[in-house]
């Protein structure tokens, strides 16, 4: 079976914006749902409603793949799995090792997503010596003393990095020396890496503090408008009489009239 060593992905190669790529995922995600419930076919407004985008985008983003779908038909689902699945990658086994087996660690170890996405998880690996042997999805924990020969008898060229920010460069530097040229990283920390390694950063924190942005956002908008709508329910009448008392400029004069 061929292994991450061997082969990489022909997007850059060929040409496909990163834009693109990182919505090929989406795209795949939907017509997997698709064809677990037997669909044939699909339109580009369908899928790009299940994918999140719009249909021009969508249409856009697989002309770069050279498919363009059925006038009057749409997209064969199955022909579309398997296009995207080459395009990534994921026609073939991964082997994928995780740094840092807390509590982060053990839960994508435990992720059932990773093997039927062309990912296999080839060993967990923690600097604590009492996690050494220890199973964590049925997969006993490896010491970091090990990591290089790992990724050796592997030939692992993806690593997941779920330690604490404090570790993570140096978890990363021994990765990058012992050949892998992909890294996930969960630690709270930006990683320096040479050119041809590739980072993906996943900051979960990040992602709240964007959404309580939004929340912040969406309340002052409706506290904005309860405010608007308030004021229009004043009768017009008492509007108008508070207009009257007002003097030539618009000030409440000093002395009202008798």
């Amino acid at each position: 079976m061929a292994t991450g060593r061997t082969h990489r992905p022909a997007t850059r190669s060929r040409g496909i914006p990163e834009a693109t790529v990182a919505r090929l995922p989406l795209y795949l995600r939907a017509l997997t749902a698709l064809s677990e419930r037997s669909v044939p076919t699909v339109s580009s407004e369908e899928l790009a409603a299940a994918a999140g985008v719009n249909s021009a985008k969508l249409r856009k983003d697989f002309s770069y793949l050279g498919s363009y779908g059925t006038r009057g038909v749409g997209y064969d689902v199955e022909y579309l799995v398997y296009q995207i699945s080459r395009e990534l990658g994921l026609t073939q086994d991964w082997p994928v090792v995780i740094v840092g087996i807390g509590n982060l660690g053990a839960a994508l170890a435990n992720y059932g997503g990773f093997a039927s996405r062309g990912f296999r998880v080839a060993a967990l690996i923690d600097a604590d010596p009492a996690m050494a042997g220890k199973p964590v999805a049925g997969i006993p924990v490896q010491h970091t003393d090990e990591l290089e020969s790992i990724i050796r008898d592997n030939g692992v060229s993806i690593g997941v990095i779920a330690t604490p920010a404090g570790a993570a460069q140096q978890v990363c530097d021994r990765l990058v020396a012992a050949g892998v040229t992909s890294i996930l990283n969960f630690a709270p920390t930006v990683l320096s890496v040479p050119d041809g390694v590739d980072v993906r950063k996943v900051d979960l924190s990040i992602e709240l503090q964007i959404l309580a942005f939004h929340e912040q956002r969406k309340a002052g908008e409706e506290a904005t408008a309860e405010t608007t709508a308030e004021t229009a329910a004043v009768p017009a009448a008492a509007r108008e009489e508070s207009a009257t008392d007002q003097g030539p400029d618009g000030d409440v004069p000093a002395v009202m009239p008798a």
